[in-house]
């Protein structure tokens, strides 16, 4: 098996592999509809076999224990089973994001190191000839070739027995884009998978058999944190392949879905769309909210038109998912005494052990600001990699945020600023020096500066200050034609400004909080 940390390397206990914790529910619950899409639907007991089915032919390939399998794909049923598949034959999930163009998509699959990725024919069109390393198979969903997904599975058996794991080993490498502009992959164990999924179970706002879960946001990101919590209470996970409100809301009430978890942006959109109507969708039981923070109004908003069923939760990749929750009692008690608490992001799980502390690592006075850090069976092993952005961020066990908060006396935790630069739009996290690299590619950009402002739809957008080179000229709309070619359409600059000079420190670094303090002058958060 691979190793990248001092973590990775130690096995740890044999604990349970979560696999084979589903696989238990798919025999409890074999009749019922396990995971459902607008082309298919699967019950728990096809779930199983098409998964042991999976991890059989993957391995009749020649992957091994410790090899990453890379999921290019939009929302669909065969990510659950590629999911369930990995867990079993001990192989590393790498989700790639669905919205990443060619070019980032190869940058990753080079990065993890991935022996077979699994995507679509089309997709797989675009970047198959950019792959740096020749040995990397493809598996392609809709091909008529032997390699294809379908004609795999029909070739394997449909018996498997999930194999032994240890908690210190690698089970997910969660990518996201470092705020140097480099690539990086939390690595989440088996231990911080199975810690995860308490968590989900342990919450007193969970599911059981009978219930739907309508999953609306990449399933690679926060939303397919919750599949395999939901499939170990026997609901079912109906996946959404896009977000057009009112279509949503249809779909929703046909689906007759009580359980949901959105983005601000989403929710904000389907404010606009219903114009006020109470209890647009009857059924549904928790409307979870997350990834992005969301403005108080908009959340007393929501609860006048969807009810008193909101929560939200506050995490990352680096912790597996949320380590706070506000829970929906919360809301309610907002809502009646202190209002104020809906600046918050709640209080910590039972398992998450969150503080706030100072530059040292200290922990703060009560009250005072100070950094969110992060300890427990949760937080993942480091950078797949990177020993040194570990370094920068776990330090003692202690995962560093760079989150800026407060706690109050009951232990809510209020949300304050970031240490770092990074931008969430729509729920998704961009980071200036990715999107500034790109820029600097443009033959006429001379200096670029990148930053986050307030946007009424997506919470925060990418902006951009650009300095032309002398006796060069560029329009807004060439800039996005670039940028199109080479980042997804969530890391774009929405807002681009051409300017003489961009303000610089004595070193000669470009003071990006002085370029954005004038975009968020009349907002009491800086975040959005």
């Amino acid at each position: 098996m691979p190793t990248a940390s001092p973590m990775a390397s130690m096995p740890g206990a044999l604990i349970p592999n979560v696999g084979a914790l589903v696989a238990r529910c798919c025999g409890l619950y074999a009749r019922h509809l396990a995971v459902t899409s607008a082309s298919k639907n699967l019950s728990y007991a096809a779930l199983e076999q098409r998964s042991n089915r999976l991890a059989n032919a993957l391995l009749a390939r020649g992957l091994t224990r410790g090899d990453r399998v890379g999921i290019y794909l939009p929302n669909c049923t065969e990510i659950v089973e590629i999911e369930l598949a990995c867990y079993k034959a001990g192989l590393i999930k790498a989700p790639f994001n669905a919205r990443l163009s060619a070019r980032e998509l190869v940058e990753i699959a080079d990065n993890s190191d991935a022996a077979l990725i699994i995507t679509t024919t089309e997709r797989a069109d675009s970047f198959r000839t950019q792959l740096r390393n020749p040995q990397v198979q493809l598996v392609e969903l809709g091909a008529e070739k032997n390699h294809s997904y379908e004609r795999l599975l029909e070739k394997a058996s449909d018996q498997f027995s999930p194999v032994s794991v240890h908690e210190h080993e690698i089970a997910v490498l969660h990518y996201t884009s470092g705020s140097s502009g480099t690539l990086k992959a939390a690595m989440q164990t088996f231990g911080n998978r199975l810690a995860q999924l308490r968590k989900f179970l342990m919450r007193g706002e969970g599911m059981q058999p009978g219930h739907t879960l309508g999953l609306v946001g990449p399933v690679t990101h926060a939303s397919g944190m919750q599949m395999m919590p939901a499939l170990c209470t026997g609901a079912t996970i109906h996946l959404f392949s896009n977000f057009e409100p009112a279509r949503f809301l249809e779909d929703m009430r046909g689906l007759r879905v009580t359980h949901t978890f959105m983005v601000p942006t989403m929710i904000n959109m389907l404010l606009t769309e219903t114009a006020g109507q109470y209890r647009p969708l009857p059924d549904l039981l928790r409307l979870g909210y997350g990834a992005a923070p969301m403005a108080p109004a908009r959340i007393i908003q929501a609860m006048d038109v969807f009810g008193p069923i909101l929560s939200q939760g506050y995490g990352a990749g680096e912790t597996t998912s949320g380590v706070c929750a506000l829970t929906v009692q919360d809301h309610l008690y907002a809502r009646a005494a202190k209002p104020e608490l809906l600046a918050s992001c709640g209080r910590p799980f039972l398992e998450s052990c969150v503080e706030i502390v100072d530059d040292e690592g200290q922990s703060v006075p009560q009250g005072e600001v100070g950094e969110i850090v992060v300890s427990g069976t949760d937080v993942f092993a480091g950078y797949w990699r990177a020993p040194e952005l570990t370094a920068e961020v776990l330090k003692n066990g202690r995962y560093h945020t760079g989150d800026l908060a407060r706690m109050d006396e009951e232990g809510f935790v209020y949300i304050v600023d970031r240490k770092k630069d990074m931008v969430i739009s729509g729920g998704f996290n961009v980071y200036p020096s990715e999107v500034e690299a790109v820029l600097y590619e443009h033959s006429a950009v001379q200096d670029a500066c990148v930053f986050s402002i307030p946007d009424e739809k997506w919470g925060e957008a990418v902006a951009a200050h650009i300095v032309l080179k002398q006796g060069q000229s560029a329009d807004g709309e060439a800039i996005n034609r670039f940028c199109a070619e080479r980042l997804g359409g969530f890391k774009r600059p929405r807002h681009i400004e051409f300017v003489q000079q961009l303000p610089k420190n004595p070193n000669g670094k470009v003071m990006r909080k002085t370029v954005q303090a004038p975009y968020w002058a009349n907002h009491s958060r800086k975040v959005n």
